[in-house]
């Protein structure tokens, strides 16, 4: 009955406005603007070419190594037809992948004349009018689904178990343009929407005693109440929740009216103009028509609703969204549901509501902000960022190998991913450095986990705050499971652990590795002949990974006295472990306790831009472009101020343009090539 009743009337209800048109975005090209003009205060003539002649031609000249010859750019109008090639040399420079370690090395200001050269060429920003960039219209992932459902219909499932993965963009599965909508995902929603609603709304008599005096006695409605011990039969709470308005004959449409309007306009998360509800009140008549049961054709109404694209996709409605010189705040509506799917990864509540109704929420901002950071609810700020970011969601995967490490668990994996959870939430609600993140003297335990860093005198399941004051650990690089997700299954993996330094901590990920590299040696065979740092060596031999492991190789190193799965040694098999290492911009080094100090005070930008970065991608739902540089530039000026505490970072990125603003878009309808 149900898909019936939908089939008749999507259409009715999905009018024409009903997608915003953002999407047309999904399926059309995107006008792209071309580079900018160099900045005048640079000469590419007397400036960039005599050090693109010093440092890169000897490589990149006569010899053409990697097929780049950069002699053939005589002049700016040259270079300008080559983006991709000089941005990836400004990369280069930076991470200070080039020039080789052996070849003489560019000062620090040649550095950034360069970057700065390239950056005003191709990149150009104006930071006084700031380009807020537009997030495509994104649906909701399976945790943002799941908590929107239960904040507002009130069931105590997860209908999204068993939707289909959620894709994953710039590390995170909130991001637009990699949630995309299945036939199949589709199929899943309409039959969610049965399932949550079969549980909210009680729609049959109950099978003995009394029927409830608070309604109306003669409609069939009852099936799922409850008996009370204070009062017989009564209704669940989520029935209450939804049917708000006893449904008396003498006035059910007006009942109606006000029951559909209500969970539409939550549903929806903003007001629902009447047309939209003119829209689904036919529907309600036409179903009431039939069947008469005035909870069950509020059931399919709502039903209807909750396959609706204005509840299954996150969309701001714009004046004109073909237009992309018009940059305009965001409405208060469109703010409340960005904060709090960046806070809650759910629907906003009803002190949202009412600051959006009353139009006070840009004014109320921060004092909202310490309100939701206080909730229960900012727990999925906790996990979800910290699982994407940290790449924790990984643990769940990893199999250390049972023989070699009969002591990791299910209650030390458990335990692992709490540590690092509970961690992240006190800085961020005990007003906290984010340099902590780096080097902290306490952490989170269990008896479990504290046996595993050899810590004594705790007992119990509960997790505890303890010092880390003469201990070999502190900070996230020497929490276990950090040390875990970046091994392999029967050894560390100083590879792995150095690449996920670059790339969470410091911002300048690797390229990925070229093809068809050999293994390293594994087995008793191959230990004997030394530690895994010695017979990592062949990678370093081959020039095509040379560059590549001289900057993830000596971070990884500075680790090994942590094993595969976190636990504190002294040797590699029968070998002393070296942890000593170099990074490609000079800094040496003995083991994490002196890689963590470089990481403080030398690279401790690197890691505050990085961190920004991570959080500014993930509250967006997008990737970041050159002219978000603005933004960030602006969030790591104002967090520096504010003692770079983490409740700082989430309200300076609250703050900003990026969350605040949109602009259009200019798209070009795809011509049929018939």
């Amino acid at each position: 009955m149900l898909r019936r009743w939908l089939a008749l009337f999507v259409l009715l209800i999905v009018g024409p406005e009903i997608i915003p048109a953002a999407v047309s975005s999904v399926a059309v090209g995107r006008s792209k603007s071309g580079p900018g003009q160099s900045s005048h205060d640079i000469s590419f003539a007397r400036e960039i070419k005599p050090l693109l002649q010093k440092y890169c031609y000897p490589c990149h000249g006569e010899k053409k190594k990697g097929d780049l010859d950069l002699r053939i750019y005589t002049d700016e109008k040259s270079v300008a037809k080559s983006q991709a090639v000089f941005e990836k040399v400004m990369k280069n420079l930076q991470a200070h992948e080039m020039p080789p370690e052996s070849k003489p090395q560019p000062t620090p200001a040649e550095r950034e004349l360069i970057t700065r050269w390239v950056t005003d060429l191709f990149f150009p920003c104006d930071c006084d009018n700031p380009d807020p960039g537009r997030v495509t219209i994104r649906r909701l992932n399976r945790g943002e689904y799941n908590n929107t459902i239960r904040d507002l219909v009130g069931v105590n499932f997860q209908p999204a178990a068993d939707f289909p993965e959620d894709d994953t963009g710039y590390g995170f599965d909130n991001i637009g343009d990699a949630l995309s909508l299945s036939p199949l995902l589709l199929e899943k929603y309409l039959t969610a929407a049965e399932k949550i609603l079969d549980a909210a709304i009680v729609t049959g008599p109950p099978t003995n005693g009394p029927v409830p005096q608070i309604t109306d006695p003669h409609e069939p409605r009852f099936k799922g109440a409850r008996r009370d011990q204070s009062s017989g039969w009564s209704l669940p709470e989520s029935h209450k929740r939804i049917f708000i308005c006893p449904p008396a004959h003498t006035n059910k449409a007006e009942c109606a009216r006000t029951i559909i309007a209500s969970f539409a306009r939550r549903a929806f998360r903003r007001p629902v103009p009447d047309e939209e509800l003119g829209r689904l009140l036919k529907l309600f008549k036409s179903v009431d028509a039939d069947s008469g049961s005035f909870e069950g054709s509020i059931k399919v109404t709502l039903q209807a609703v909750l396959v609706s694209p204005h509840f299954l996709f996150r969309g701001e409605l714009q004046p004109e969204p073909g237009n992309p010189k018009l940059i305009y705040p965001i409405d208060d509506f469109a703010l409340a549901s960005r904060l709090s799917y960046f806070l809650w990864s759910s629907m906003p509540d009803y002190e949202l509501f009412q600051q959006a109704e009353r139009g006070t929420l840009h004014r109320n901002l921060e004092s909202q902000v310490k309100r939701m950071l206080s909730d229960p609810r900012a727990n999925a700020l906790v996990e979800n960022f910290t699982g994407q970011w940290l790449q924790l969601r990984n643990l769940d995967l990893v199999m250390p190998d049972a023989k070699q490490f009969p002591d990791f668990d299910e209650d030390l994996r458990k335990a692992m991913r709490r540590e690092t959870e509970m961690f992240f939430g006190s800085i961020l609600r005990e007003d906290r450095s984010i340099l902590e993140f780096i080097d902290a003297n306490y952490t989170f335990v269990n008896e479990r986990l504290a046996r595993h860093y050899g810590l004594k005198g705790l007992k119990g399941e509960g997790f505890q705050r303890v010092s880390l004051r003469g201990n070999r650990r502190g900070g996230l690089l020497t929490q276990a499971g950090i040390l875990t997700v970046t091994s392999n299954p029967t050894r560390t993996s100083p590879v792995k652990r150095g690449k996920w330094v670059l790339e969470n901590l410091l911002g300048t990920p690797p390229p990925p590795p070229p093809p068809n590299v050999p293994e390293l040696k594994e087995g008793q065979e191959a230990v004997l002949r030394g530690t895994l740092r010695q017979r990592m060596e062949q990678h370093r031999v081959d020039p095509n990974c040379a560059a590549c492991h001289a900057r993830m190789d000596p971070i990884g190193f500075g680790l090994e006295n942590y094993d595969a799965i976190g636990a504190w040694r002294a040797k590699d098999g029968e070998f002393p472990i070296d942890a000593s290492g170099k990074l490609v911009s000079g800094e040496s080094f003995n083991g994490a306790a002196e890689f963590k100090r470089i990481l403080l005070k030398q690279k401790r930008d690197e890691f505050v831009r990085c961190l920004t970065e991570k959080m500014l991608t993930y509250a967006l739902g997008r990737g970041l472009e050159y002219y978000d540089k603005c933004a960030v530039d602006q969030i790591t000026k104002n967090l520096a101020k504010n003692r770079y505490k983490l409740s700082s970072l989430v309200v300076e990125v609250i703050k900003s343009a990026p969350f605040q603003m949109r602009r259009g878009e200019e798209v070009r309808v795809a011509q049929n090539s018939s």
